[in-house]
């Protein structure tokens, strides 16, 4: 087991992680959503009920989100024409996303690509520093469903500590070319992501 201790910013991690998980979520899309500006808030005001609510999500007022519904206002500042957009993509398709996640937790599993650097603790007389690596791993439905149960929060797990098993046992502890165990004692955490990407 990779150790459980939080190392300093794992928390950023988790948070990088989770989006990578988003936008492997969003691929499996079938149909696009709404592109204007009214279509979209129009589908959040379903979604949350009212405008206070969609305000609320959004950090603007109620009386912007009608004028937006309206057309009486046709360009919100950018950061919130963006976060109008994530809002929008991050309900968009639920049973669509559930069968893809459901696919591979049962499956296909998921393949991520993550640069970061890896922390090691090895017996004596092998390296403990500090090293970047990108690597790409297929993780089996079984690490995919801890990945996916990580970060809805429904485990005592997190995200970062599940990817950092998953490199653990299939890339260091494992021989790429010919599946043999290797380096049975090293122990491996993720102490920093600085790009990850998913697909199922």
């Amino acid at each position: 087991m990779a150790r459980t201790i939080r190392p300093h910013g794992a928390a950023d991690d988790d948070a990088l992680i989770a989006e990578a998980l988003e936008r492997a979520d969003r691929k499996e899309f079938t149909t696009e959503p709404p592109r204007t500006l009214q279509g979209q808030i129009n589908y959040l005001l379903r979604k949350l009920g009212t405008a206070r609510a969609v305000a609320a999500e959004l950090g603007v007022t109620a009386d912007s989100v009608n004028r937006y519904r309206r057309g009486a206002r046709k360009n919100p500042p950018k950061a919130v024409a963006d976060r109008i957009k994530d809002a929008v993509r991050s309900r968009w398709q639920p049973r669509v996303r559930q069968r893809a996640r459901r696919r591979a937790a049962a499956t296909s599993g998921v393949t991520v690509e993550f640069r970061a650097q890896f922390g090691y603790i090895a017996p004596v007389g092998t390296t403990d520093e500090m090293r970047l690596r990108l690597l790409t791993l297929h993780l089996p439905p079984e690490y995919a469903t801890r990945l996916f149960d990580a970060q809805a929060g429904t485990t005592g797990e997190n995200p970062n500590e599940v990817l950092a098993e998953a490199a653990q046992t299939l890339y260091f502890q494992t021989d790429s070319e010919t599946g043999a165990a290797r380096a049975h004692d090293l122990e491996v955490e993720i102490t920093a992501i600085d790009y990850i990407a998913a697909r199922y």
